[in-house]
């Protein structure tokens, strides 16, 4: 029998976990800039957390989540999302009872039972923030500026900010029902899933991507322009800072996102790398989802990107930019692995990624697989080189060698790297 991976997984192998880690370092980086601290939550938990932050009637809950009984009869599911988790966590651990705004951020795998696709998989990953305690736009603001700093330090320039709101308990009712009476005009246009959101969330259907749906909302009311005088002034200002900051997000009066806890401001960052299913992630305020969880009244904000929707995004070359220098460090004979390790050593410091013979081959055989592998650069040390106190350096990129002596090596090394690191970026 030949075994595989499940349908919508997959095994990340050694070559593509060096992008994600070069993408989890700037997660990091860029997390750590804006004050937010890390949280880990478990992969699974009561379903309930889900079916009641999430909405009992969205995709994710009726059709999407891998729901199981355990051997308590306890009804667990693997987390689809991570704010519902997030919020369960910070009521559980009574962080509302330290001074605000609490700044947290996730990064992990979630699990959907969707139709899988390119950069879309049953176990995909996140990273999302959520920020809790504010009510003020400047909060949206900088979730929406860090999130765009991130596709910044990434190299992604191509990358489109879409915003939205979608007003809260006081406007949306009102609206709701002005929509509805439009729709059901046009109820025969519309896909079986917009059927059945019709009554019970049909702001919905103007998200939808069936194409006879959105003929059936082209004249359909929006909702920016039945905002109460609150939403109407949050959504302002949050445009104000953003246009402060020189960011010029693109109004999309049919955003609004797909799960049920998000409140005024709604956003989507879409690239233009990823064809019809553009979405790198999105977010916006949920400021009723910790009291419906049963805590107390706690406005908040967040975003949640997909990982693997960005590394499809991911300018290949900008990797390799910044990409330490790779080194071989080949030996004439056993007798040398000694010598070679220190040489590694000292590569190592210098800021190289090493590798040391282990295979005990020829050093022909040696350079055919350091050729094979990609290395920069070998370090060569026979008897000959270590009576002299010096290793030579073979460039694999243009065949020149150099003899550098072992007393100045590590010095010598970051020379080279700085050169290799500066011929890559103007190349």
């Amino acid at each position: 029998m030949k075994y595989r991976a499940p349908r919508g997984t997959r095994d990340i192998l050694p070559e593509e976990c060096r992008k994600w880690h070069f993408l989890e370092e700037k997660i990091r980086e860029v997390s750590w800039k804006y004050g937010y601290g890390e949280i880990r939550v478990p992969i699974f938990d009561s379903t309930e957390v889900f079916a009641r932050s999430v909405g009992e009637d969205t995709d994710i809950v009726s059709k999407e989540m891998y729901t199981f009984t355990d051997r308590g009869e306890r009804s667990l599911t693997l987390r689809p999302e991570g704010t519902a988790s997030v919020v369960r966590a910070y009521l559980e651990n009574n962080l509302n009872a330290g001074p605000g705004p609490v700044k947290l951020y996730y990064y992990g795998p979630m699990f959907r039972y969707d139709r899988p696709q390119a950069g879309r998989y049953r176990q995909f990953y996140q990273y999302g923030v959520e920020c809790f305690g504010s009510g003020h736009p400047a909060a949206d603001a900088e979730v929406i500026k860090l999130t765009l700093d991130l596709l910044g330090m990434l190299g992604l320039e191509d990358v489109t900010l879409q915003i939205n709101s979608v007003g809260c308990s006081e406007c949306r009712p009102v609206y709701r029902r002005k929509l509805k009476e439009v729709l059901e005009h046009n109820r025969e246009k519309l896909c079986r899933d917009c059927t059945g959101r019709l009554e019970s969330s049909p702001m919905r259907i103007m998200d939808c991507k069936e194409e006879h749906c959105r003929e059936a909302t082209v004249n359909a009311p929006v909702m920016v322009d039945h905002l109460c005088p609150e939403c109407s002034a949050h959504y302002a200002e949050v445009k104000e800072i953003l246009n402060r900051l020189g960011i010029v997000g693109e109004e999309n009066p049919r955003l609004v996102r797909g799960l049920d806890y998000y409140t005024r401001t709604a956003f989507e960052f879409v690239s233009t790398e990823l064809g019809a299913q553009d979405s790198i992630g999105g977010g916006g305020r949920y400021d009723n989802l910790v009291e419906h969880m049963g805590g107390p009244t706690v406005p908040a904000v967040g975003v949640a990107l997909g990982i693997e929707r960005l590394l499809l995004s991911m300018d290949k070359t900008f990797l390799q930019q910044k990409k330490a220098p790779a080194v071989f460090v080949a030996v004439s004979s056993d007798d040398q692995l000694p010598t070679g390790f220190q040489a590694a050593d000292i590569a190592r410091k210098a800021g190289c990624t090493v590798e040391v013979e282990l295979m005990g081959r020829s050093l022909k055989a040696q350079m055919k697989y350091a050729g094979k592998k990609g290395f920069d650069y070998v370090l060569i040390t026979g008897q000959e080189e270590e009576t002299r106190g010096i290793v030579t350096l073979r460039d694999m990129n243009t065949g020149q060698q150099e003899e550098l002596p072992v007393s100045r090596l590590e010095s010598d090394l970051q020379s080279v790297v700085k050169q290799t690191r500066n011929r890559k970026e103007e190349g």
